[in-house]
């Protein structure tokens, strides 16, 4: 690990020290530069919690923004169980931004997802429909101007295991059709996420924070900071491109207690802003 890498652990695991102890504090550290580039939380990463436990951790951490999984939000919810949630997130001043990862398999399935995102009154779908679903999907784009964006899998995905696979795809089609840029399942597909983001920029639209442990199908998920991932040049790149999207973290180390693993990645990131934004 470089000096300047180990300079900005420091710098950010100071942030995040109260990982073992009381974690309102990462809440309190004083705002990063680039507050262009706010925070959110991947729903998926509270696969094991309710909605309360996770707005709990959320506020804890301080990230005031999150992409709804249907494991909180069932796609088939009733009026009245979509105001319920929803109505919590608003409580605790989180905004529910998007919803997904929702995967497509068929026509039913795009008109459920959107006609979803429809009554939950999120302009961006995150998910993964079948290539042969594009021609579908973009019309469905055009008839409700929901914008979707792809989310990568990384190289065990047959479909879209890094962001260009998504972009070869959609580059021709409506503007509305995104990506959404896995950053370590495109580093584990052999594509260096700051580089991906700069030569995809006019089509990201969502960010899914993580760090991983090699650049390969090997790779480990891990707390932000103590993978591979080059975050200052990342950071650079967004700050290039002037990236308007949420940067969500989504973290799978330990989902049965993530919460030290949030803080400690929200802690690097900021700590990486801090350092590399002007």
């Amino acid at each position: 690990m470089s000096t300047r890498r180990n300079f900005l652990l420091q710098n950010a695991l100071g942030l995040a020290a109260t990982a073992a102890g009381p974690l309102a504090a990462v809440a309190a550290a004083p705002k990063p530069k680039g507050q262009g580039f706010p925070m959110g939380m991947a729903g998926y990463t509270f696969a094991k919690f309710s909605v309360d436990e996770a707005i709990a951790q959320m506020q804890r951490a301080g990230i005031a923004h999150i992409s709804v999984k249907d494991i909180h939000l069932p796609l088939n919810s009733s009026e009245a169980k979509i105001a319920e949630v929803l109505g919590k997130f608003k409580a605790a001043n989180i905004n529910v931004y998007a919803v997904g990862v929702i995967y497509m398999k068929s026509e039913k399935a795009v008109d459920d997802a959107f006609a979803y995102a429809a009554k939950v009154g999120v302009p961006l779908i995150v998910g993964v429909p079948n290539p042969e679903l594009l021609d579908y999907t973009e019309a469905k784009i055009k008839a409700t101007n929901i914008r979707l964006a792809i989310h990568n899998h990384g190289p065990e995905d047959k479909l879209y295991p890094g962001p260009k696979n998504v972009y070869d795809l959609i580059k021709n089609r409506d503007a509305r059709l995104g990506i959404c840029l896995d950053i370590g399942h495109a580093m584990r597909a052999g594509e260096e996420p700051g580089k991906a983001l700069k030569l995809y920029k006019e089509r990201i639209f969502d960010l899914h924070l993580k760090d991983v442990t090699a650049a390969s199908n090997q790779g480990k998920p891990t707390e932000i900071g103590r993978g591979v991932i080059d975050f200052p040049a990342f950071v650079q790149s967004m700050e290039k491109i002037n990236y308007k999207g949420i940067s969500s973290i989504e973290y799978e180390k330990n989902m049965a207690d993530p919460l030290p693993g949030i803080a400690e990645s929200k802690g690097f990131f900021e700590g990486v802003i801090r350092a590399v934004v002007k």
